[in-house]
């Protein structure tokens, strides 16, 4: 297959690896870019899949919480930023979420199909469409999710709605000190960015393959690999400790914390001893916009002189 030097340049993005070195994982992979990130961690020339680089649709993330047990979050996407700050747009969203928190829906096929909300005779993907054509411009309703629960819910924006959580606790008190730091740990979740509530969600296979890529790194290195098994055992469960702790929400260290030590898990048992409730963050969401979608790259000099017929 061949490599082109968009494929090398997106690889270099998601992984912060060096341009030959990109190259060759590519072509040793026929161009596959997972298995060309996996290559470069093996070979420890990638810390990590960085997805998130891919991040370049506009618009909007959207939360909406009822009496602090039901809640949804939605994102909208534009085309452009131009868009997403417009106020014909922000209402528009702001009505999706609307929806989200009533709906039945189990996925967005079935979301889009249905009654909009503030006039049943119209579908929710034709009030979309009208929004298209007011707007001028692409729009999609791209996702939604929702927690029902029976503790409590908060949420929180980030950036003006580039960034939305949904943090789920279970506690037998709601009280103002126990919602504070409920959205304290919403900022965090925004800020870290964790994949898992604690350790215990990690499943064995994926910790089966981080401590793979991690013997590949070691074994790749020349003095490393020298090293007795038990000594290479112990560095492997090392990383994987200090990955844990970067990963799962409860082990990071909470960035609010004064000593600059303090965990998340230690901070909220702290809050829920003050306040006197069993308390313990159960789940969240964590939208933000565009993430994962590849947007196109426009050459403005290529655009203009197709427009002028040259």
């Amino acid at each position: 297959m061949a490599i082109s030097a968009s494929m090398v340049k997106e690889l270099r993005e998601m992984t912060g690896a060096g341009m030959m070195d990109c190259k060759k994982a590519l072509t040793e992979t026929d161009g596959d870019m997972d298995a060309a990130v996996e290559y470069l961690r093996k070979n420890g020339q990638a810390k990590a899949e960085k997805k998130a680089s891919r991040i370049a649709a506009e618009g909007l993330v959207r939360t909406i919480v009822d009496a602090d047990k039901h809640a949804a979050i939605v994102e909208v996407n534009s085309e452009t930023d131009f868009v997403a700050k417009n106020e014909v747009f922000q209402e528009f969203v702001e009505d999706v979420a609307a929806q989200a928190l009533a709906t039945s829906a189990a996925d967005i096929d079935a979301f889009l199909a249905e009654g909009w909300k503030k006039d049943a005779s119209k579908s929710v993907n034709e009030v979309l469409t009208e929004k298209i054509a007011v707007i001028g411009e692409k729009l999609s309703i791209r996702r939604f999710a929702k927690i029902d629960t029976d503790g409590c819910v908060v949420s929180y924006l980030h950036g003006g709605g580039r960034i939305g959580v949904l943090v789920e606790a279970d506690t037998d008190k709601i009280t103002d000190g126990i919602k504070e730091a409920m959205t304290n740990v919403a900022m965090q979740v925004a800020a870290m960015n964790p994949k898992y509530v604690s350790q215990k969600d990690v499943s064995e296979e994926t910790i089966a393959h981080e401590k793979e890529i991690l013997l590949a790194q070691i074994m790749n290195d020349p003095k490393e690999s020298q090293k007795p098994q038990k000594v290479i055992e112990g560095m492997i469960a090392g990383r994987v400790n200090k990955e844990m702790k970067e990963i799962c929400l409860l082990s990071q260290v909470y960035v609010k914390a004064e000593d600059g030590k303090q965990s998340v898990e230690n901070y909220v048992a702290s809050v829920a001893k003050a306040e006197g409730a069993n308390f313990t963050i159960k789940s969240f969401l964590r939208f933000e916009t565009g993430e994962g979608i590849e947007k196109k790259e426009e050459n403005f000099a290529e655009e203009v002189a197709k427009q002028m017929g040259q």
